[in-house]
């Protein structure tokens, strides 16, 4: 067997209504809290019911709502200075990604000299962990995996660049994971970040950082989103696919934070940062199909995996026969929670194929793919998921 390591120092707070201890366990880290969060009118009476019941605990807190989807250096930027003027302990991030990510990117940049830009994976010096702030996570979304990550995703728009913190020391203290939150998300925010976890997991497994404990939590993820994320399409108000989609998550994070993730989300991560108004998911969903197809080969008991779990008719035939099958299966899962579609539906300009192929290089991820591509192949990958229809 092969050896790994798996590292995971977020407690784990999981199941419904487990938001009401929320004051409690912000209390143990720090008595003054700012609360990270989207201006969504629709989660208003969520974020006063939090503030209340942290409030009820004795914490004073402060609300900054400025965070946008793809969050950027502006936004860590306004909210390190809330925090400051606060003088805040601990921070609180309530959202999708964007919020929990923009949460531990405050977290470092209230605390340290200059921007949370200047703290990125591959730059020095690293943050101070005598520094940084207590992150809490309490996710909205099931998607990201970001309540157990320690990774913060930002965007810088003058430099049409998405990368990412990525250090232990922004592993959030305690992850709230309450499904009954989930249960008002619309289907055009659903359908993205549950693919976000499908990608989340197969990912890990392809990754050569991945290990037996990894990929026994990946397959289970793969499973539980093709099992729940459709039912959850069809009625959101379903608590016990919630619950399910939620688990799924959480596992999927588990999973990146210990292995990383591949080729799909290079790609992706250059697409949010150079065309921000496409959702995470969303680039995924359109880049899968070319990936795979790209992959497959090199890969073949993995994406074995990943055709029978879509397709169990295919559980009888050879892995390379199965493996081959799986591009024809993933289109069939997209279109069926409607995320089928090519860059050009999302007003990417075609002029700009090039560019984005060079810029899916920047980032490390697609090195870790069991088949690296060479420019002249993310150039052809980047036509593929164009002209996709």
């Amino acid at each position: 067997m092969k050896h790994f390591n798996y590292h995971q120092s977020s407690e784990i707070v999981f199941g419904s209504g487990r938001i009401a201890e929320a004051g409690q366990i912000v209390r143990k880290y720090g008595n003054r809290c700012l609360m990270v969060t989207t201006p969504d009118k629709p989660l208003r009476p969520l974020y006063e019911r939090v503030k209340n019941i942290l409030a009820e605990a004795g914490v004073e807190v402060a609300h900054f709502d400025g965070v946008i989807p793809n969050p950027t250096t502006e936004t860590s930027a306004a909210g390190s200075k809330m925090a400051k003027e606060h003088g805040a302990d601990v921070i609180l991030g309530l959202g999708g990604g964007s919020s929990m990510d923009a949460a531990k990117a405050i977290a470092v940049e209230a605390t340290h000299e200059g921007s949370a830009w200047d703290y990125l994976f591959y730059k020095e010096p690293a943050p101070d962990p005598s520094k940084v702030l207590p992150v809490i996570a309490v996710s909205t979304t099931s998607g990201t995996g970001s309540q157990v990550t320690q990774v913060s995703v930002i965007t810088n728009t003058a430099e049409r660049d998405k990368s990412a913190l990525y250090n232990p020391v922004i592993f959030p203290k305690v992850a709230i994971v309450d499904p009954e939150l989930m249960i008002t998300l619309p289907v055009s925010v659903t359908a993205p970040t549950g693919f976000d976890v499908f990608s989340h997991a197969f990912e890990s497994m392809i990754n050569p950082g991945t290990g037996a404990y990894v990929t026994l939590m990946a397959k289970e993820a793969i499973q539980l989103v093709i099992e729940n994320l459709p039912r959850v399409l069809k009625n959101g108000s379903d608590l016990e696919a919630r619950e399910k989609m939620a688990l799924a998550d959480t596992l999927a994070g588990l999973c990146i934070a210990s292995a990383g993730v591949t080729l799909p989300h290079g790609m992706g991560m250059a697409i949010g940062g150079m065309y921000p108004h496409v959702a995470h998911g969303e680039a995924l969903a359109i880049l899968y199909p070319a990936c795979t197809r790209y992959t497959a080969d090199a890969a073949v008991e993995q994406y074995a995996f990943m055709a029978r779990a879509l397709n169990p008719e295919l559980k009888e035939v050879p892995d390379r026969e199965a493996a081959g099958q799986d591009c024809a299966e993933i289109v069939k899962f997209l279109k069926s929670l409607g995320l089928y579609k090519g860059l050009r539906q999302v007003n990417m300009p075609e002029d700009e194929i090039e560019a984005l192929a060079k810029q899916s290089m920047v980032l490390p991820d697609y090195e870790g793919n069991p088949r690296v591509a060479t420019y002249d192949e993310m150039v052809e990958l980047v036509k593929e998921a164009y002209f996709q229809s």
